[in-house]
C-alpha cells in the first residue's frame, strides 16, 4: 500500500518522509508505511470547523441519516475488500465480520434511530416546556444544538473499522464533524474505509478528516466548542485527560479504556445444566474472538468454588479445538495478535498473573501455528489461568490478548465484592436461570459497569453475547473503563449538542423551537386545518368545535356498547361516594370519541390517517350535563424526507362550559405534502 495518505484541509496529504513500516501480523510481512509529518494539525481542526461544521448545520436530523444510511450500502457493496484487508491484521473472517458489519451496522443503526427518533429539524427540544409564572406569559424549554466544534476521535487497534464508524455516527447525526486518528498498527484498514467514504462523495465535504500517523500536536489546538473521544489505555486516556487545552477549554472528553470485565457463573447452573454450557462456551469465545483482542473481553470469570474443576476441564476441552495460525487459512478459528510487540506486552502482563495463580491450559511461550511462524507471526496460545480471588493481580493487571483467569467465590456478597475490584468494566455478564440470584448480582455490580448481560436457556439463541456492544445502548463503564460513554443510542448523539434553556414569552419559545407552545397565537380561519396540505399547513393554525353535551343516555349506551362498566359510570350511589367523582360521570375515552367527532373534517382531504395519541391526561370529571368543546391546534409537522407525506402533531383541549380542561393530548396525524 506504500505510505498511508492523511486526509485533511479537503485533500490528501503524502508525508515527506518515508514513514515506519507496519507489519501483516500473521507473516511478518510490511503492508504499508505510516507519517504524519507535514499534517498542519491547527489548519485541519479550523477547516472543519469552518468548512465541514456549517454543511451539516445546513441539514435536518433526517437529512443526515439518511446520508449515514447511504454510507451504510456503500460500504456493504465493499466488505470484501475490507475482510481481505483486515486478514493482515490477523483477524479470521469471523474476527473481520465482527468488526466490519459491526461498523455497518451502526451506520443503519443511527440511521434508523435518527429518522424515528429525532426531529427533521435543525433544533433538538428536549423535555417537556417549563412554566415561570402564574399568567403563563414567561415559559422555559431545553434545546439541543450542535457544537461548533470538531470532534477528534482517537481509536484502537483493534477495531480498525468499528472503532471510527460507532465514534463517527452520532458525531454526524448530530451535525459535527469529525477528525479522526486510529492507531498505527492497523491503521492501513481504517485508510483503506476512508477511501472508499471520500471516493463515494456521499457526505458533505470537511464531515470527515483523516490522519495517518502520530497525533502530533492536535490537542494543543482544542477549543471549548471542540470534542475528544478516546479508545485505548487507561494509562494513555489519563494522560490525554491531563492535557492543558482539554482542562483550560473544559473540553467535552470521552474515554472507553481497557477494563478487567467479568463473567460470573451462578451456582445453580451446575455441570449438564444449559447454563453451564452457555457459561463454557461463552468463556472461550470470548478468549479467542479477535484473539482476545476486545475491550469487553472476559479477564475473570467468576465460579462457585465447588465447580472450577469442572469449569476448568470443560474450558480446557474447548480450548482445544481451537486452531491457532494464519487468518486466511482453511479451519483456523483464532489468527494473530496484532503485532509482535503486543504479543510481548500480553507476555508481560501474564507474568505478573502468574504471580497470583497458575496455568490451567496454554503455553505463553509456544503454539502450535497452521500456516504461520512464531517467530515472524504474533502468534500466541489460548491461556486460561486460575488464582487467588484474593490476590490483588486478578483485579489490576489485563493481559490485552486471548487470557482469561478461573476464580472461585462461595457467596453472593463475595462475588458482587469480587466483581467491583476491577475498579470499573465496560461489561460484565451473570449466567443462571434464578432470576433471584440475577437480581441481587446485578443490582450489586451494577455501579461498577457499563454494561450486564443475564444469559440463560430463555435468551440464549438471541442473545448478541457478552463482547457484543449494541448501537442502542450505553457503551462505555465507570473508573478503570474510562468514565465515559460510547454510543448509548440517541445519548451518544446528545453528547455532541449543546443543551440550553431558553427563556422567553410561549411566542418565543415557539418560534424558537419550531413546535406551539401553549400560550402562543393561535390561526383559526375560514379553511379547516385538516384540508391543509403539509405545505400549505403552519405552526398555530387552530379550529375550536362544540360545544356537544353529554347525555345521560350517552353514558349507559357507551357502557353498554364497549363493556365498560366501571362503577362510576354505572352504579349512582357508589359514583357518588367516590370523593374524586361525587356522582356518575362519562368515561374518559367517551369524551375523547365525542372530542374527535366535534373537530374531524370526514371528507377525504391530506389527512391520510391518525395515527395515535400521546400524552392523554384526564383534569376534571365530566358530569352528566356538561357541555364539550375542544380546541385542535397544529403543534409540530415533520415531513418525511423520503415519502410524500409527513407527520403532523396537534394540541387537543377538552374543556367544559366553564372552560376548564377535562382532558389534553397529543393527536398524530399523517398528511401529504401535497393536496390530493
Amino acid at each position: 500500500m506504500g505510505l498511508l495518505r492523511s486526509y485533511v484541509s479537503g485533500g490528501w496529504h503524502t508525508a515527506p518522509d518515508e514513514g515506519a513500516p507496519l507489519h501483516d501480523a500473521a507473516t511478518g510481512e510490511e503492508v504499508a508505511r505510516i507519517s504524519s509529518k507535514g499534517v498542519d494539525f491547527a489548519r485541519a481542526l479550523e477547516y472543519g470547523r469552518r468548512v465541514g461544521g456549517p454543511a451539516l448545520r445546513e441539514l435536518t436530523f433526517h437529512q443526515r441519516a439518511a446520508l449515514l444510511k447511504s454510507l451504510a450500502s456503500h460500504l456493504r457493496e465493499h466488505r470484501d475488500e475490507l475482510y481481505a484487508l483486515s486478514a493482515r491484521t490477523g483477524a479470521t473472517l469471523g474476527d473481520s465480520k465482527f468488526d466490519i458489519d459491526g461498523g455497518i451496522g451502526v451506520l443503519f443503526s443511527y440511521a434508523s434511530k435518527g429518522k424515528r427518533e429525532l426531529p427533521n429539524d435543525t433544533v433538538y427540544v428536549e423535555g417537556a416546556v417549563e412554566p415561570l409564572s402564574k399568567g403563563g406569559t414567561f415559559v422555559a424549554q431545553h434545546i439541543a444544538t450542535p457544537l461548533r466544534g470538531v470532534a477528534v476521535q482517537i481509536n484502537a487497534f483493534n477495531f480498525p473499522v468499528w472503532g471510527p464508524l460507532e465514534k463517527f455516527a452520532p458525531a454526524f447525526l448530530a451535525g459535527v464533524p469529525s477528525l479522526v486518528k486510529p492507531a498505527s498498527q492497523t491503521a492501513y484498514l481504517t485508510a483503506r474505509l476512508v477511501e472508499l467514504i471520500v471516493e463515494s462523495g456521499i457526505l458533505p465535504e470537511g464531515s470527515l478528516q483523516f490522519v495517518a500517523g502520530s497525533a502530533g500536536d492536535l490537542l494543543d489546538h482544542v477549543t471549548a466548542q471542540d470534542l475528544v473521544s478516546f479508545t485505548g489505555s487507561a494509562s494513555t486516556a489519563q494522560k490525554l485527560r491531563a492535557h492543558p487545552a482539554v482542562v483550560r477549554n473544559a473540553v467535552r472528553f470521552n474515554a472507553e479504556a481497557d477494563s478487567l470485565n467479568c463473567s460470573i457463573l451462578a451456582p445453580d447452573a451446575r455441570p449438564s445444566t444449559p447454563e453451564f454450557d452457555l457459561f463454557v462456551k461463552q468463556l472461550v469465545t470470548e478468549m479467542t474472538v479477535k484473539a482476545g483482542q476486545k475491550c469487553t473481553a472476559i479477564r475473570r470469570a467468576f465460579v462457585p468454588a465447588e465447580m472450577l474443576d469442572d469449569v476448568a476441564a470443560a474450558a480446557s476441552a474447548r480450548l482445544a479445538k481451537v486452531t491457532v495460525g494464519n487468518p486466511s487459512s482453511e479451519g483456523v478459528r483464532m489468527g494473530a495478535l496484532a503485532s509482535l510487540e503486543q504479543r510481548e506486552e500480553v507476555r508481560r502482563s501474564l507474568k505478573a498473573l502468574l504471580d497470583a495463580g497458575s496455568v490451567v491450559f496454554g503455553d505463553p511461550e509456544h503454539v502450535d501455528v497452521v500456516d504461520g511462524d512464531e517467530a515472524t507471526g504474533a502468534f500466541l496460545s489460548p491461556v486460561l489461568l486460575k488464582a487467588d480471588p484474593e490476590r490483588a493481580e486478578p483485579h489490576e493487571v489485563e493481559a490485552f490478548g486471548p487470557v482469561s483467569t478461573l476464580l472461585p467465590y462461595t457467596s453472593v456478597e463475595q462475588v458482587v465484592e469480587l466483581a467491583a475490584r476491577g475498579g470499573g468494566s465496560l461489561a460484565g455478564s451473570i449466567v443462571t436461570g434464578d432470576p433471584e440470584f440475577a437480581r441481587q448480582v446485578v443490582l450489586g455490580a451494577a455501579p461498577y459497569h457499563g454494561r450486564l448481560l443475564v444469559l440463560d436457556s430463555e435468551d440464549a439463541k438471541e442473545s448478541t453475547g457478552h463482547g457484543s456492544p449494541m448501537p442502542q445502548l450505553v457503551h462505555g463503564g465507570p473508573g478503570r473503563a474510562g468514565g465515559g460513554e460510547e454510543m448509548g443510542g440517541i445519548r451518544g448523539v446528545l453528547h455532541h449538542l449543546q443543551r440550553t434553556a431558553v427563556q422567553g414569552s410561549p411566542t418565543v419559545l415557539s418560534a424558537v423551537t419550531g413546535r406551539w407552545v401553549a400560550g402562543a397565537p393561535r390561526t383559526e380561519d375560514d379553511v379547516h386545518p385538516f384540508r391543509k396540505s403539509l405545505a400549505e399547513l403552519k405552526i398555530g393554525d387552530s379550529v375550536t368545535a362544540g360545544p356537544r353535551t353529554v347525555s345521560q343516555s350517552d353514558v349507559d349506551h357507551f357502557a353498554e356498547f364497549t363493556g365498560d362498566t366501571f362503577y362510576a359510570h354505572t352504579d349512582p350511589e357508589a359514583a357518588a361516594a367516590n370523593p374524586l367523582f361525587g356522582g356518575i360521570v362519562a368515561h374518559g375515552y367517551l369524551v375523547v370519541s365525542f372530542a374527535a367527532g366535534l373537530f374531524v373534517s370526514p371528507e377525504p382531504g391530506p389527512v391520510l390517517a391518525n395515527y395515535g395519541l400521546e400524552n392523554l391526561r384526564f383534569l376534571t370529571p365530566v358530569k352528566v350535563g356538561d357541555s364539550l368543546t375542544v380546541t385542535l391546534t397544529a403543534k409540530q409537522i415533520t415531513p418525511r424526507i423520503d415519502q410524500d407525506y409527513g407527520e403532523v402533531r396537534w394540541d387537543a383541549d377538552v374543556t367544559n362550559a366553564d372552560g376548564d380542561s377535562v382532558a389534553k393530548y397529543d393527536v398524530l396525524t399523517l398528511v401529504s405534502k401535497e393536496q390530493p
